[in-house]
């Protein structure tokens, strides 16, 4: 016997030998199962080769099997740890194993020592690897013979009779295994049916009569061959179509019980009755089918959290033609057996129990194919275990610049975040589809805390206790701009869809916005030009699905103008012959290839408009349609590299009626493809315009071709094409090569993990591969975006293990439309701040894309998208990730390598009283004192502010409650902006200052006017004040006192007024989007304008004038903020005795605040309000 040392084995499935192994495969010894304290005695022999076994009929693979990580010693794969787990998935006695690891490497191919056995399962050991090695994490399968079982009864067939005397019908089932032994019972089952009596001669059928009908696509155009038969019969071919769609046929009897039914490839069949059109005999039906369209998810499973005990239910929906009917549920990549119901998206879980937690997707299926669901989480709580922890996690927020540092020297203020994770429902909480709000973790409690600045006290509210509430329901939007890729003209009033359902127009200046409806995984959206000048564009939009706007903007390609052909000649249109290229290839329609909607052949003239996207031009990325993607057989969306994309349009040379053409011929150049893999692979494929999908229309097969001016061969490959509702296609490959590239964006250059901008649109688009082409050695292949969020973004992209070169990626991020900056790779590339770690990091290739030429853009890098080396330590930390480990980088942390965006700002400072992460609307907390009173809707104001000066100036905004009685005096938040120069003025800046906007707060039971008070930095002087911006205040009362002139102060105006006053504000869903073109028009002094270049002396609220000051001297700002006593005592001396009775004493609580007293109303002195403290304080 084998002696085990006692030790706590995977899984808790106690402590088990390894038996002898079966002849399948190469002999072991028998250490235990176990991790063992000290090496066995016998030292194990190297076993790196798990021969596959032929499968013989009477046997059959399980599903793979994946319970440990290569974690502590290896990576242990027990079979009775897996029926633990599992149960009878696998059988009682299995008689091969293999393994692969999840990369879908064999162990051979890695080199890796392991030890295998059907009877005990798989195992590797990190010390028996090669040096520098460690164990791949491994999945494991069984082949278990299948004992002589029946498949269930098929459904009945047709009755052998359609009317007259009784028939039979017959149901079948098969054996599922080899015969030997044979299934016992019968194969086939018979049954009597009965059918109705044929009208006329009940028993001879209808010699007299004649059907004819017509067979046309859903939109009306003719079908020529297809297939007709009379339903209830045996399949016997009574007719087909003409090239106008009609047929006919004889000896058929009307009647309610008489249907026929049409078939025909690429179609759905379609079943319609034989009516009689009058008493002569002739009988009519009308067929429409409907294209097939591959399933497209609707509905997808949510994720769910349950405590152990209760029920869920996940649902999840599929549409397509025909509508799918099967449904298959997965739980952690393995099929549910019988716990399905096939024919709806529902599976119900009862009594959940711990080992049921993990990922659950459907798969839904219909004769055009299938489709899979995104994942969703279960996680299933043990009695008593808490999902949302009282204790707040911690979150930073700097203080302002006057306030002391901590011990190490930080100004960060840790004021606690509940992170937004699902809680489980109570007992009676539904478990069904849609209905689900849901409960959340949250804001429980929160309490003031005050931090001492310059000698007095800043209020900051921080979080206290977080517990389970109902989840937030922010709106998620996508806004944009839709222009003319050629010329930037705007779509204007263009068509917007959301699959098959029409949504709305884009505006005048082509804006849109679109709300996200729930449950959506993929936003497909298209534009359509009413005038008909571009073509329509089909995008899958990002989005975050946690709330707010990401703002996108979209590229139309214009028609190619209409060439004029003979529709009874043949012709042939090239494909990509711009800019001196040699064409990609050419769409060959022969002769009488032309089709009105009736079938009729169109020999006239033709005007044919054929709209190619090149991808050899790297600048046509932003034109695609889709994001070129497809669901394979198994129903997984997954990447086509394009080398081209076409749009046609056909129409008849007088009357510009439609035209259809098939079939036809597209020839695609073999010499333009580099990669000689790409060859067997070529494919022809349409777009699907609701699914945003490609669906394969021919292959491309290698022929021989014509030949080139210089003589020299030229291959062709070639596929045949119809030409009817889809008019956009493409020339694709599938591309099996892919990666992750983790991206995170920042605030500033700083890079503090804190400091992570979310809502950041971050694009790739990938290139050529080398050596590419000679005129554009670059171009694209495929492109995607994502939407980041609080860990970064993990972007799809192509990659190489053995090239590192082979495919590099162009990767740029906007927000709200501003582009952000990539980090400088010259003339010193700095591994720190570019955050990948050496070596790596070369091999990656960095460089952004003014590393060559200063004169560019800073707002995009390219990298070479070389596949990780699994044998390498340095190289299995990111940025870049293998396809299948895309978990670990979207879990992974913030230390790991990544790349980054930063935002450049000039000098600006924001500080709430209540935080509130504008990247996170799930952030925001019902208070009297936040910043932003309403979470479905932000308000941004700003304030432009000219000085005059031989420099640039730091501008204060404070601003406290001015109206309401329960803020009034508080504070909602201080924002520091520095002034940026005009080109234009000698010695004169601008600086575009937010405010917090007067209106109502969170309760919207009262509205407050903000009392603002504006201070610049250094020795200035205010000297003007916009005249309707005085007036309007002068007629709103109270007034603010103005009489320091180193400072300004009003009430917030609850009206937006505009550029004339010197106020910008808007409204928008995002608040970074709303301060966005709030600062754009405050640059620009205009309402609807928008600028990144100064323009100081439009549209200006307060003027000041700003002098040099002595040496050694503080300005009042400074002076605010290092001495506030000394400060506020010289400000009263300039007020005078008279000014100061005015002036309320709360005004000078904190140290960078102006005077800022009310004006208008007479106060006795009972009326008189005490100096305001923080709420907390005695």
């Amino acid at each position: 016997g084998v002696t085990c040392v006692p030790c706590l084995c995977p899984h808790r499935v106690g402590c088990v030998p390894w038996a002898h192994l079966s002849p399948l495969h190469v002999p072991t010894p028998r250490p235990s199962l176990c991790p063992i304290a000290h090496p066995h005695p016998s030292s194990p022999s190297v076993v790196t080769s798990i021969p596959t076994p032929s499968v013989s009929p009477s046997a059959a693979w399980t599903s793979w099997f994946n319970i440990d990580h290569p974690g502590g010693d290896g990576d242990h794969e027990s079979l009775a740890a897996i029926r633990f787990y599992y149960g009878d998935r696998v059988c009682a006695r299995p008689v091969a194993i293999q393994a692969r690891s999840t990369e879908w490497h064999l162990p051979e191919a890695l080199g890796q020592v392991v030890h295998a056995s059907p009877e005990r399962g798989f195992r590797c050991l990190h010390r028996e690897q090669p040096a520098g090695t460690a164990c791949a994490n491994y999945h494991v399968r069984f082949l278990c013979p299948l004992e002589p079982t029946w498949t269930e009864w098929g459904a009945w067939g047709p009755c052998s009779r359609s009317c007259g005397r009784s028939g039979t019908r017959v149901r079948r089932r098969s054996c599922r295994t080899a015969k030997n032994p044979p299934c016992p019972g019968r194969a086939t089952e018979v049954q009597k049916c009965r059918s109705p009596l044929c009208p006329g001669n009940p028993t001879a059928g209808c010699p007299g009569h004649t059907l004819q009908g017509t067979v046309a696509t859903a939109a009306g155009v003719a079908l020529p061959g297809a297939r007709v038969y009379l339903e209830g019969r045996p399949p016997v071919l009574l007719a087909r179509s003409d090239v106008r769609g009609r047929f006919s046929a004889s000896g058929l009897c009307p009647g309610p019980a008489a249907n026929i039914s049409a078939h025909r490839d690429g179609f759905a069949p379609g079943l319609a009755p034989i009516t009689v059109t009058n008493g002569s005999g002739v009988a009519e039906a009308h067929l429409r089918l409907h294209r097939l369209e591959k399933p497209h998810m609707v509905l997808q499973p949510a994720a769910r959290v349950r405590e152990a005990g209760q029920d869920v239910t996940f649902c999840c929906k599929a549409s397509g033609t025909p509508a799918p009917q099967k449904y298959y549920w997965y739980h952690n990549g393995t099929l549910l057996e019988g716990t399905a119901e096939r024919s709806s998206g529902r599976l119900a879980l009862r009594g959940l129990a711990p080992e049921q937690a993990g990922t659950y997707h459907c798969k839904a299926s219909s004769e055009a194919g299938a489709i899979r669901s995104a994942p969703a989480q279960l996680t299933v709580l043990a009695p008593g275990q808490q999902s949302c922890r009282a204790e707040p996690e911690p979150s930073l927020v700097e203080l302002p610049s006057e306030c002391p540092q901590d011990a190490s020297g930080s100004r960060y203020y840790n004021v606690g975040r509940c992170p937004a994770s699902p809680c489980p429902g109570g007992p009676a909480e539904l478990s069904g589809c849609g209905g689900e709000s849901g409960l959340c973790c949250g804001v429980r409690r929160m309490e003031l805390r005050q931090v001492p600045c310059a000698g007095s006290v800043l209020p900051l509210k921080v979080v206290a206790e977080c517990g389970c509430g109902p989840c937030a329901q922010p709106r998620v939007l996508v806004q944009g701009r839709v222009t003319a890729a050629d010329t930037g003209e705007p779509l204007r009033f263009g068509h917007i869809f959301l699959g098959g359902r029409k949504v709305g127009f884009t505006g005048y200046q082509g804006s849109f916005t679109i709300e996200v409806p729930p449950d959506t995984q993929r936003l497909v959206t298209r534009f359509v030009d009413g005038q008909q000048r571009l073509v329509d564009a089909v995008k899958v939009l990002p989005f975050d699905p946690r709330g707010g706007a990401v703002y996108q903007e979209v590229k139309m390609l214009r028609k190619k103008e209409p060439v004029e052909l003979d529709g009874g000649r043949n012709n042939a249109i090239p494909l990509g012959e711009a800019g001196g290229r040699e064409p990609v290839g050419e769409l060959v329609l022969p002769a009488g290839a032309f089709l009105r909607p009736s079938g009729e052949v169109f020999n006239g003239t033709v005007k044919a408009s054929v709209t190619f996207v090149d991808p050899r031009d790297v600048g046509t990325a932003s034109t695609a349609s889709s994001d070129l993607s497809f669901a394979n057989a198994e129903g997984e969306i997954v990447p086509l590299r394009t080398y081209g994309m076409f749009a046609v349009e056909f129409h008849e040379g007088e009357s510009g009626a439609a035209l259809q053409a098939g079939p036809v011929q597209v020839r695609m150049d073999a010499g333009q493809v580099w990669m000689a893999e790409h060859l067997q692979k070529m494919k022809l494929w349409s777009l699907n315009p609701e699914s945003g999908l490609w669906e394969e229309e021919a292959e491309l097969r290698p022929a021989g071709g014509g030949r080139r001016r210089r003589r020299e061969e030229r291959t062709f490959l070639v596929g045949n094409l119809e030409i009817r509702e889809r008019r956009l296609f493409n020339l694709d490959v599938p591309e099996d090569r892919r990666c992750f590239v983790k991206v995170r964006a920042y605030s500033n250059e700083k890079f503090n993990p804190y400091e992570q901008l979310e809502g950041v649109v971050v694009s790739l688009i990938n290139l050529e591969p080398q050596p590419g082409f000679p005129s554009n050695p670059r171009a694209w292949g495929r492109f995607d975006s994502i939407v980041t969020g609080p860990n970064g973004a993990c972007l799809p992209a192509f990659c190489d293990a053995r090239r590192p070169d082979a495919y590099t990626a162009l990767v740029t991020a906007t927000l709200g439309g501003e582009e952000l900056e990539a980090v400088a790779s010259s003339p010193k590339l700095n591994p720190n701040a570019v955050g990948v770690a050496q070596p790596y990091l070369n091999k990656l290739g960095y460089r952004r894309s003014d590393h060559e030429d200063p004169a560019l853009k800073k707002t995009a890098f390219q990298i070479n998208v070389a596949k990780p080396d699994p044998n390498n330590v340095d190289e299995n930390n990111g940025p870049v990730y293998s396809y299948r480990s895309l978990r670990e980088c979207e879990e992974a942390p913030v230390s790991a390598n990544h790349l980054r965006f930063y935002r450049v700002e000039v000098d600006k400072y924001e500080y709430n009283v209540v935080p509130f992460k504008e990247s996170d609307v799930t952030s925001w907390t019902g208070d009297y004192l936040a910043w932003w009173p309403n979470p479905q809707e932000f308000r941004a104001c700003y304030i432009k502010v000219q000085l005059q000066g031989p420099q640039e100036y730091m501008v204060r905004s404070r601003n406290v409650g001015g109206s309401h009685p329960r803020t009034r005096g508080q504070l909602y938040g201080l924002r520091d902006s520095r002034s940026v120069r005009d080109p234009l003025l000698d010695n004169t800046s601008g600086a575009c200052v937010e405010f917090k906007c007067g209106g109502m707060l969170f309760d919207q039971s009262l509205a407050d006017r903000t009392l603002v008070s504006i201070v610049p930095q250094g020795s200035c002087r205010r000297t003007a004040i916009n005249g309707l911006l005085r007036d309007y205040l002068s007629r709103h009362p109270p007034l603010a006192d103005n009489n320091h002139t180193g400072a300004f102060s009003m009430l917030a105006p609850l009206d937006p007024l505009g550029h004339n006053y010197g106020i910008y504000t808007v409204t928008d869903q995002n608040p970074r989007l709303a301060k966005e073109i709030a600062i754009g028009r405050c640059f620009a002094g205009t309402s609807d304008g928008f600028s990144r270049e100064m323009r100081a002396g439009e549209g200006t609220a307060v003027t000041f004038e700003c002098q040099e000051r002595p040496a050694g001297r503080e300005s009042l700002f400074q002076r605010l903020l290092s001495s506030p006593a000394e400060a506020l005592a010289e400000i009263r001396r300039e007020m005078g005795s008279s000014e100061l009775r005015r002036a309320p004493p709360e005004v000078m609580d904190f140290a960078s605040g102006a005077p800022s007293g009310l004006a208008g109303t007479r106060r006795t002195p009972s009326s008189q309000r005490r100096p305001a403290r923080p709420r907390g304080q005695p």
